[in-house]
């Protein structure tokens, strides 16, 4: 089991940059790939981006590839979302999951533990 809790969310202007961490309990972190989401018009939630469990392949959504890096720090149970370049419609609440190493990095129903989301707001 783990537990995740997101934070680094708060308003910034268009442009700006902020980092999501998203901090884990438990010792077996390092062996969950790990992916962060945002609601979307007509989903509950929407593909942002996603890591493996040691770092070294990542994915992202094509709205935000380019402006967006995802990393993680297994020694600190802790996922990152470095965001740049952000727009308006980049608003949301960010959550950060974990899902069964043996699962599809794509398919928000594999992702097993979730965080309760941190808020994004980003002004024009």
């Amino acid at each position: 089991q783990v537990q995740l809790v997101e934070s680094g969310g708060g308003l910034v202007q268009a442009g700006g940059s902020l980092r999501l961490s998203c901090a884990a309990s438990g010792r077996t972190f390092s062996t969950y790939p790990m992916g962060w989401f945002r609601p979307a018009p007509g989903k509950e939630r929407e593909f942002v981006a996603a890591i493996s469990s040691s770092g070294g392949i990542t994915h992202y959504a094509d709205s935000v590839k380019g402006r967006f890096i995802i990393s993680r720090d297994n020694a600190k149970n802790t996922a990152y979302l470095q965001m740049n370049s952000l727009k308006p419609e980049d608003t949301a609440v960010y959550y950060c999951a974990a899902r069964n190493p043996i699962s599809n990095w794509a398919v928000i129903t594999h992702y097993d533990h979730w965080g309760p989301g941190t808020q994004v707001t980003v002004s024009s």
